[in-house]
């Protein structure tokens, strides 16, 4: 039978599913918001008594410099001439105790276990990130993938050996394990015809493969590339999950292709491969359900990363210069309809066989957190066995994190690690995609501003 990257669904299966979801939605709809936890409503400062002094006051001074959109939209430009400026050790004695401290969780493995353990402490999992990426135009050729890959199996055995949390996960990017430009290009060609999927899989084990429409220097990289995923998997697996990112509409059917080849192989008796839904694009709730319809069909275990998404000005820029349909939804609130769309079909199914389906629910949306944590009461899934957890960034939305950890909920924190240098492009990309984001934590900054006042009012109590 052939396997392709997107096997359509059968009809009836198609229906139930979109049903489902239909249905459940509907349901949550009916439901008064005010049966929701009170403790869910993340309105709470003492969430962050957990919190030293010095944490509160570095929080509020990054916070309040991301609140302002020029310093965001330029602050690649404005570390670079801070580091001409300031000279390498300067720069990072000036970045290290702020931006570098609120954001990343240190350099060394000394250093993330110090971080981990007090996570750990506060009820959180780490979810490791390698910061190493590329995009087009950035290729580095196959000793630096090769050594992308040495850090990637660091990142596994760190993950694995450290008793941080039960249920270890890290992130991978495929992109710093294959070209960009080849992505792009499979990209294409499976636009025209797909590709077998056992191809990828008899290419992850070794044997030598003519991959339709590559020439012998891609189809060499491209096997390459396979190889490499193929060792991170093997040394991950029944040890730690592994998530796949999604990235760019001009390569994420490629990226989607390899992460499913990996499931076949690896997600047999668990979800140790997750692929990422984008819910900002009109198509992610068809390819949800497409994946959910292979992974039935070739009787593999399904892991879902369910995010929003983070590239969407330079999706709508593309789109238009090269005379595209814009692939992301109208607005705002046609995005919130299709995450929670597609959060409600993946807990359905959950609720059916939670062995082998599993979602992070990676949003820093209060609404899409409620109506997750809602529906997980409603259809009684285990808070704390894995199936169902949620995620944020290291650094953000910890009164969201922190609360819901204390609810006994599985909560994981995406952890990049490494030098300042190595850490400096990671940074400068995340606050690039997440502007939105982090211009709007007002709210966050409003609670760390309650907590410090609250422990300066003890403070003077106290003295006097």
């Amino acid at each position: 039978m052939m396997m392709c990257s997107r096997l359509r669904p059968s009809l009836p299966h198609l229906l139930s599913l979109r049903l489902l979801g239909t249905a459940s939605s509907r349901m949550v709809a009916a439901k008064a918001p005010d049966l929701l936890s009170a403790t869910l409503a993340f309105e709470d400062p003492s969430a962050f008594r957990v919190k030293s002094l010095g944490e509160l006051l570095r929080a509020l001074g990054v916070f309040r410099l991301c609140s302002f959109p020029v310093l965001v939209n330029n602050c690649g430009m404005l570390m670079s001439v801070a580091r001409t400026l300031l000279g390498r050790r300067g720069f990072s004695l000036l970045l290290r105790p702020t931006v570098y401290a609120q954001f990343v969780a240190g350099e060394n493995e000394s250093e993330i276990s110090q971080s981990m353990e007090k996570m750990s402490l506060l009820g959180l999992r780490p979810m490791l990130a390698v910061p190493i990426e590329e995009d087009l135009g950035e290729s580095t050729g196959e000793k630096r993938y090769d050594d992308n890959m040495e850090a990637m199996l660091e990142c596994v055995r760190m993950s694995h050996s450290n008793a941080w949390s039960k249920n270890p996960m890290m992130q991978l990017k495929i992109t710093a394990l294959l070209s960009p430009e080849l992505c792009v290009k499979l990209t294409t060609l499976i636009a025209k015809q797909p590709y077998d999927m056992n191809l990828l899989v008899r290419a992850m084990d070794g044997e030598p493969i003519n991959f339709p429409g590559l020439g012998e220097s891609e189809a060499a990289h491209f096997l390459c590339g396979l190889q490499r995923l193929n060792k991170i998997a093997e040394a991950s697996v029944n040890k730690v999950r592994v998530l796949v990112d999604a990235e760019y509409t001009y390569m994420n059917p490629a990226l989607s292709l390899v992460t499913m080849a990996m499931m076949k192989k690896f997600n047999k008796d668990g979800a140790w491969i997750w692929n990422t839904y984008q819910c900002y694009l009109k198509e992610s709730r068809s390819l949800l359900l497409d994946a959910l319809s292979l992974s039935k069909n070739e009787g593999f275990c399904l892991g879902v990363k369910l995010v929003r998404g983070a590239y969407m000005d330079k999706e709508r820029m593309l789109a238009e210069k090269e005379g595209r349909l814009d692939p992301i939804h109208k607005s705002w609130e046609d995005t919130n309809v299709s995450y929670n769309s597609s959060l409600d079909v993946m807990l359905d199914i959950i609720t059916q066989n939670p062995e082998r389906y599993r979602i992070i629910v990676a949003t820093h949306n209060e609404e899409s957190v409620r109506r997750a944590a809602k529906r997980i009461e409603e259809l009684g899934i285990n808070k704390d066995e894995g199936s169902v957890c949620f995620g944020q960034l290291l650094g953000m939305c910890d009164h969201v994190s922190l609360t819901l950890a204390k609810e006994g909920y599985a909560v994981y924190k995406s952890v990049p690690y490494g030098s300042v240098d190595d850490t400096l492009p990671y940074l400068v990309r995340r606050a690039q995609e997440n502007r939105t984001v982090l211009q709007g934590i007002r709210k966050e900054r409003d609670l760390l501003r309650q907590e410090l006042q609250r422990r300066l009012r003890l403070r003077l109590r106290g003295g006097s």
